[in-house]
């Protein structure tokens, strides 16, 4: 009974210690699949993604992508690369995800409001695309967000206030929209140059504490 006991003990240590070394190969195959999702979704006309092959073990030898020491993706870079498409929520899945660069293209479309599980996110680049709807409220549990650049998109709908809760908010562009209702001026937005908000024909000035209610002109 010892000897089955010693051979039951070993095998349970090799089978976690297995998957304690497989799990990052799973996470990247994760990660490897929802940037997949993301290739599916755009058209490609100069193949800047050509590199990009699920069949991999991890998409840290793309491309245009960048990973930490734990085969994690931190960076997208994919901007001015004449890329059109849409955005996929499978990107929200990029938990360790950084910076996603996407700027000067033509990508359509909504921002998904899985992008709000980014926790990791520092920069979201979107700017100078035609991405239409609404900003995601749920951008607002993004606690490591720095710079968010949507301007000169075709974005409408009401600036969320979920993202004056963002105390790491240093730059927001969001001119050259259809945004309406006022602008915020707690928080990050205190500091904020009025010209990021600029061309946005339905958009109010600055919103009175207590006295203009945000949804003005929506």
């Amino acid at each position: 009974m010892a000897v089955v006991a010693d051979v039951a003990a070993g095998t349970l240590v090799v089978v976690l210690a297995m998957a304690l070394l497989l799990a990052p190969l799973v996470s990247s195959n994760s990660e490897g699949d929802a940037l997949y999702a993301l290739r599916k979704s755009l058209s490609d006309p100069d193949d800047v993604l050509q590199s990009w092959d699920p069949t991999l073990v991890n998409p840290c030898t793309w491309f245009h992508i960048t990973c930490n020491q734990d085969n994690r993706v931190t960076r997208v870079d994919l901007g001015n690369s004449n890329l059109s498409g849409h955005l996929v929520p499978e990107l929200g899945r990029l938990e360790h995800l950084q910076y996603l660069e996407l700027y000067k293209n033509n990508i359509q479309g909504t921002i998904p409001s899985e992008f709000g599980n980014l926790k990791s996110l520092i920069s979201l680049d979107l700017y100078n695309n035609n991405i239409s709807g609404v900003i995601p409220p749920t951008l607002g549990k993004l606690k490591s967000l720095v710079f968010l650049r949507l301007n000169d998109n075709c974005l409408t709908g009401q600036i969320p206030r979920e993202l004056v809760k963002i105390s790491s908010l240093k730059v927001v562009d969001i001119s050259n929209n259809d945004l309406c209702g006022t602008i915020p001026t707690t928080g990050p937005f205190e500091h904020i140059p009025l010209n990021n908000f600029e061309n946005n024909r339905r958009l109010e000035g600055p919103e009175l504490q207590g006295l203009a209610l945000y949804d003005t002109n929506c």
